[in-house]
């Protein structure tokens, strides 16, 4: 297996030859603890078409051969819905400030290859070329810990995320409709984490 998948930050109308591939592994990936999500591909091509008629959103994949085995996508926080600038704005921050993240999905058998460092480090690179935002933001599913469906041995991402910098704002919630595996639609809870996004240099 190749140790080195070439990663991409695709804008805009770049994301339209890939955009069936992503949809896929969204589901795919989606379909595990935590998120549980029982996804269809009709949605989930028409998530990501937004991203495609957004001037300023990414898609970042990341490609073995001729199959994407990841992808990580980010937007400005003012492109997103109102369920996203909600929390945002209740705690006084200027969602015109704040390129959110949206979801990193990587495939198992090519986790711990550095390849989340490289998600983060090419969407963070990408708001801050745009020169108009102080904060990078982005949501987590919250979970018991002794919710029976939780794997054995999951470690959850959440050492990764300090190390890059992002605290969790427990004060700052939003909750979101989806169908759960073998629950049908439910609403979730999910925790915002944020950090300052410097300058460029």
């Amino acid at each position: 297996m190749d140790a080195s998948p070439a990663i991409a930050a695709l804008r805009g109308t770049d994301l339209l030859p890939v955009l069936d591939d992503v949809a896929r592994l969204r589901i795919r990936v989606f379909n595990d603890w935590p998120y549980l999500y029982q996804g269809s591909l009709d949605y989930e091509r028409d998530y990501l078409a937004a991203y495609a008629a957004t001037p300023d959103a990414v898609c970042v994949v990341a490609r073995a051969g001729d199959e994407i085995v990841g992808a990580s996508t980010g937007l400005p926080l003012l492109d997103d819905g109102p369920a996203f600038r909600e929390p945002f704005e209740a705690a006084g921050i200027d969602p015109a400030q704040v390129f959110y993240f949206g979801e990193s999905v990587l495939l198992p058998a090519w986790r711990g290859r550095g390849i989340g460092h490289a998600f983060f480090d090419a969407r963070e690179a990408h708001a801050r070329a745009l020169g108009r935002f102080a904060m990078t933001a982005f949501c987590a599913v919250d979970r018991d810990h002794d919710d029976p469906r939780r794997p054995a041995g999951h470690r959850d991402n959440d050492g990764f995320w300090r190390r890059r910098g992002y605290a969790r704002q427990p004060g700052m919630t939003l909750h979101l409709r989806w169908d759960e595996v073998g629950r049908g639609e439910l609403s979730h809870a999910l925790t915002l984490w944020t950090r300052a996004l410097e300058p460029a240099a």
